[in-house]
C-alpha cells in the first residue's frame, strides 16, 4: 500500500508559479513511476507529465517548457514546477504512482489561476 500527500496548490496570477510535491510511503519509490495528472471541472483526468524510475521525464504538449518534474528517491517525493501558467492550468492536480501497473493515486491539490 502506497500513501500519496499532494501540497503547494493554491491561487496565483495568471504568468506566475507554484510548485506542487508530493510525498510517498513506504521504501520502494525508487521503483515506481511517478506521475502528475489533472483534473478540470467538466473534463476528463489527464497526464500532465511523468518521470519513471530511471529519471525520463514526459510531458503534455500543453505543458511543455513552462513545467518541469523531478524527483528525489532519498526524500521519497515528485514535485511540479509550473512556471509562465495560464487560466487553463486550473483544475486539482493528482499525484500517480505506478508499480507494474499497480496504481495510487493522491487525495488532489486545488491550482488556481486566476487571469
Amino acid at each position: 500500500q502506497v500513501q500519496l500527500v499532494e501540497s503547494g496548490g493554491g491561487l496565483v496570477q495568471a504568468g506566475g508559479s507554484l510548485r506542487l510535491s508530493c510525498a510517498a510511503s513506504g521504501r520502494s519509490f525508487s521503483r515506481y513511476s511517478m506521475g502528475w495528472y489533472r483534473q478540470a471541472p467538466g473534463k476528463q483526468r489527464e497526464l500532465v507529465a511523468s518521470i519513471n524510475r530511471g529519471g525520463s521525464t514526459n510531458y503534455a504538449d500543453s505543458v511543455k517548457g513552462r513545467f518541469t518534474v523531478s524527483r528525489d528517491n532519498a526524500k521519497n517525493t515528485v514535485d511540479l514546477q509550473m512556471n509562465s501558467l495560464k487560466p487553463d492550468d486550473t483544475a486539482v492536480y493528482y499525484c500517480n504512482a505506478d508499480l507494474g501497473g499497480v496504481i495510487w493515486w493522491g487525495q488532489g491539490t486545488q491550482v488556481t489561476v486566476s487571469s
